[in-house]
């Protein structure tokens, strides 16, 4: 029995007709109010709340320490040594080389470094010009509900319609019949986030291969967004594209950001067939054309970074994860699964309260920490299934987490 099921039929947001491209982007990003006024991301409102009353930010999904020194070094050592102008367009061939290396020795994948990689702005730049690339008005985007909101921004921007895949609590996988029935012959994307942001869900391979099979029925791109993909707790990620049948539709996102904990870097990657990469390509040379220069080959080393490495980020994160969901248990919420990524999800009703997004609000001023609410990352009827829960960011410090556990466990008095 699936936790909090309302329905699991796929939707589709089509909305108002929206004649500027702002207004679509906004309207994606579930931006725009009911009368076309435009707000500011839940991320910077619940950030501007933590600074104003100084609680402990656990909304945003960055680390509050660096990462490896070694990596630090190298960035330091490429810009005394010149390193300071415009990369190539899609990479230094050092850093292609090392993701080409990476995909091979984690996954056994081949990708060739000159044709079948690009490095980008942040896997954000990758997924922006992906769907720039690819779709556009009369074609339909598919993902899972709740969505990364930059999902929503980008389909709406293409003019493309956003259909979704619910997610059901608690241990949030898709139903595949609902999967099925999604697809239809105007879907040219299947975009998937795996490990999943925000509900910490990692993906089998039942479900991966299903997508598979039904890109291929319908001629879909699978456009697979794995940052997360070194950080996952138990379950193993298992990328895409090495599924048969997968790699020659398949087109795999990643970055540093979330791996080595430079997220302010931007260093991201694209990889997959010649063709679809160089369609790719093609939209991000007139985005960004190149940056980073001497943060590339910083990142090609750490690549290189041997097994302990993966192995140690993996359980430290495990580590905060447990610090924060006990906390979150004490405080009388009801705790679910977080199987890999930065996150782990609480819902409020089991205090009583029905909408996390006015108590994400609260949160700030009444004990001192921030959360984002689900409903943000949600269509209208996903809002409504995820009303009452809150995401939180164990990717901090655990003397951080621990005091963030303790104001936690004021809340009920508080209420």
């Amino acid at each position: 029995m699936h936790y909090g099921l309302q329905h699991n039929r796929a939707t589709r947001n089509r909305g108002p007709s929206m004649s500027a491209p702002w207004q679509r982007t906004a309207q994606g990003a579930n931006l725009l109010g009911a009368d076309g006024s435009l707000g500011v991301t839940i991320f910077e409102e619940i950030t501007n709340l933590a600074q104003q009353t100084g609680a402990i930010n656990l909304g945003q999904g960055f680390p509050d320490e660096d990462g490896p020194a070694s990596i630090k070094e190298a960035a330091r050592a490429a810009i005394a040594a010149g390193a300071n102008q415009y990369a190539p367009g899609k990479g230094t061939l050092e850093l292609r080389t090392a993701i080409a290396a990476h995909q091979e020795r984690f996954y056994g994948l081949l990708p060739d470094p000159e044709t079948e990689i690009i490095v980008t702005t942040g896997a954000t730049e990758a997924i922006a010009a992906t769907l720039l690339a690819l779709t556009g008005p009369g074609d339909e985007v598919l993902t899972f509900e709740p969505f990364y909101d930059s999902y929503g921004a980008v389909i709406g921007l293409s003019g493309a319609v956003h259909s979704t895949v619910p997610l059901l609590a608690p241990d949030f996988q898709p139903d595949l019949t609902a999967l099925e029935a999604a697809f239809t012959e105007r879907t040219k994307v299947v975009l998937i986030n795996n490990p999943h942001n925000p509900t910490g869900a990692v993906f089998p391979r039942e479900v991966l291969s299903r997508i598979v099979a039904l890109a291929e029925k319908f001629d879909a791109v699978i456009v697979t967004d794995e940052v997360y993909e070194h950080l996952t707790f138990g379950p193993k990620h298992i990328p895409i594209a090495t599924l048969p049948g997968a790699a020659e539709r398949t087109l795999t996102i990643s970055s540093a950001g979330k791996t080595f904990s430079f997220t302010g870097w931007k260093i991201g990657w694209l990889s997959g067939p010649a063709q679809l990469v160089a369609a790719v390509r093609t939209v991000k040379q007139f985005l960004s054309y190149s940056s980073g220069t001497p943060f590339q080959n910083a990142i090609a080393g750490g690549l290189g970074l041997g097994d302990d490495f993966y192995q140690g980020i993996a359980a430290d994160l495990a580590d905060k994860r447990d610090v924060l969901s006990n906390g979150l248990q004490k405080a009388g919420l009801k705790v679910l699964p977080s199987q890999g990524t930065y996150f782990v999800l609480a819902d409020t009703a089991a205090l009583g309260i029905t909408d996390a997004t006015a108590l994400a609000r609260r949160l700030p001023a009444l004990i001192g920490v921030a959360a984002i609410p689900v409903p943000v990352f949600c269509h209208a009827d996903g809002a409504e299934r995820t009303k009452s829960l809150l995401r939180f960011a164990y990717c901090k410090k655990i003397p951080v987490l621990e005091e963030a556990a303790a104001r936690l466990s004021t809340l009920q008095e508080r209420l």
